[in-house]
């Protein structure tokens, strides 16, 4: 899935952003007629920016609760806990067997023929997060009141973001060396703990042992597709504003190859650390590893702090840990609402003035979207937005994405743009997957995901008919706006009297930003406001990229320094 989905698309976007140096809506002067792609990414990225936040919230209150010589979530001794509350050690306790015994007398009492089994108990951990973060409710039903302690969280939250995003991309680009380092110190960390604790062999080799009956499920791809995108970005129209930032030689070639392989890298290498704890938890509990691993936000607010409370020192690896979760989620989300944000004032050039008040609105108003998902039946919204807001939709837009590049601006288009930044062009492993292997796996998931369909499940509790109906609005939200933009952009620009191909072909000021770049190619000489259509279609076709060797020349010379002709020459 890296190699065949996650990197191509990968590289596709660093380019496309790099060479126009536009947001994600504005970018589809490209081809006008699927502007709506810029808009569905744009929509895509808010909702899973109102919930992701809610994540750095909980983040936020859990490393507050460590700062403690005992972890709360380590005991049953709290107002919280309920008789079925047991820890991990006394789980062959007598008191465990007289509650056991209790229920059965009271079951027989109301059943003589019932079979008295072992009834379930619950981790001081998993009654904290239930009853004490969330306090959560039955059900969808029934939405309850907010939590104080998260939605002051959340605020907080916010805040961290629009003070990260205030000074514009200069002051997140700081903020990066810290996230990007930081997470790496404390896996270190953990994982050497975690490989000196009894059992966590058995988690790693749990870990490293495939199941291969689960690659012939659907589901088991559509899962791996939404994790790389989510790991690496694409689709989502971050990775398209950041590259914008880049200098026009950039080598993103370069870039993407070595952020994929570290990602991925990362994500191997985070695992151990992980499943070194769950093979601790399952040889204190008696279990096997699969029983122990939970799904969402289980295993980061249940699992894992339930086995950071069973070693020596625990607050002081629940402080690393949950400041580990804050910079991991803190540096994804800020690429997030920067490509929002960008997006408004790209779309709005007036407003670039100020553009810390359209920051300060944008976090504003997403912060009180996100504020139903720290109510106490607000984990029910959280999971319905995190199956339903960023699977389909993003497929559909890496797809899109790869035929409008591909096939409607055309292939040989895009590799001689791609040419004029690097100097080279994209050899023939990219263009099988750009136009045929990439959008067909897309394709195939998507398809296969609509047919092996099931209904949302949180733990034992099944999503009724409108619950999910709610989680569909909100996928198709972003996906109306599609072929809603192909309408409105075909009767705006052509008033159904002119051929289609003006609104599908690139419009004339589609290029790179600085005139001394378009220079390098014919293409893109042509006079800001003359019509593509008018010379010929020339623009649409793939034809070969035209240039003399002084343009080029002086166009290096202008970014390099005159000094530095070796380095011109190489090019030419």
């Amino acid at each position: 899935m890296l190699a065949l989905a996650g990197l191509p698309l990968f590289f596709m976007e660093l380019s496309f952003g790099q060479f126009s140096s536009l947001g994600p809506i504005t970018i589809w002067k490209i081809s006008p007629l699927f502007k709506g792609i810029g808009y569905c990414m744009v929509i895509i990225s808010i909702l899973v920016d109102i919930y992701y936040n809610v994540i750095i919230g909980w983040s936020f209150y859990f490393l507050f609760r460590s700062f403690t010589s005992v972890l709360p979530w380590s005991h049953c001794d709290n107002d919280w806990n309920t008789e079925m509350c047991v820890e991990i050690g006394n789980l062959n306790s007598s008191r465990v067997q007289n509650i056991t015994d209790k229920l059965c007398q009271v079951a027989l009492k109301a059943n003589p023929l019932a079979n008295c089994s072992v009834p379930k108990f619950s981790t001081p951990s998993e009654e904290f997060w239930k009853r004490h973060v969330l306090n959560q409710t039955d059900g969808l039903h029934d939405i309850g009141t907010l939590r104080w302690q998260t939605t002051l969280c959340l605020i907080l939250a916010w805040t961290v973001i629009f003070l990260c995003l205030a000074k514009g991309v200069k002051s997140s680009g700081k903020v990066v060396y810290f996230t990007a380092t930081f997470p790496y110190v404390v896996l270190l960390i953990l994982l050497v703990r975690g490989c000196t604790l009894e059992g966590s062999l058995d988690g790693i080799i749990f870990y490293l042992t495939p199941k291969w009956e689960y690659l012939l499920r659907a589901q088991t791809w559509a899962v791996a597709a939404t994790q790389i995108f989510y790991s690496l970005g694409p689709a989502f129209g971050g990775l398209i504003t950041m590259a914008s930032y880049n200098r026009f030689n950039n080598n993103c070639y370069r870039d993407a190859l070595i952020v994929a392989i570290l990602n991925c890298a990362t994500s191997v290498f985070a695992g151990f650390v992980i499943f070194s704890l769950i093979g601790f938890m399952a040889r204190m509990m008696n279990r096997d590893p699969s029983k122990v691993v939970d799904q969402g936000p289980g295993l980061a607010f249940i699992v894992y702090p339930e086995g950071i409370a069973q070693m020596p020192i625990s607050p002081l690896w629940s402080v690393l840990f949950f400041a580990m979760l804050l910079t991991l989620g803190v540096g994804s989300q800020f690429v997030m609402v920067e490509n929002v944000i960008s997006a408004i004032v790209d779309e709005y050039p007036v407003l670039r003035t100020r553009k810390t008040w359209v920051t300060l609105v944008t976090c504003v108003v997403m912060c009180l979207l996100g504020l139903p998902i720290c109510t106490q039946g607000g984990i029910y919204l959280f999971v319905l937005m995190e199956n339903y807001t960023a699977g389909f939709s993003l497929l559909t837009v890496a797809f899109l994405e790869c035929v409008v590049l591909c096939w409607v601006y055309g292939y040989n288009n895009f590799a001689a743009d791609i040419e004029m930044m690097l100097g080279f062009k994209p050899n023939i492993f990219w263009r099988i997957c750009w136009s045929f292997l990439t959008p067909a796996i897309l394709l195939a998931i998507m398809v296969f995901s609509f047919v092996q369909y099931a209904p949302s499940v949180y733990n034992e509790y099944v999503f009724p008919a409108w619950g999910e109906a709610i989680g569909w609005l909100m996928m198709f939200c972003s996906i109306v706006l599609i072929p809603a933009f192909m309408v409105t952009q075909y009767c705006r620009s052509v008033g159904f009297v002119q051929s289609c191909s003006k609104v599908v072909t690139h419009r004339s000021d589609w290029g790179p930003a600085l005139e001394k770049h378009r220079a390098l190619d014919l293409r893109y000489k042509a006079p800001l406001g003359t019509d593509a259509c008018a010379m010929g279609q020339k623009s649409k076709s793939d034809a070969t990229v035209e240039r003399t060797s002084k343009e080029m020349k002086d166009v290096l010379e202008t970014d390099y320094g005159k000094d530095n002709l070796t380095f011109a020459n190489d090019h030419l």
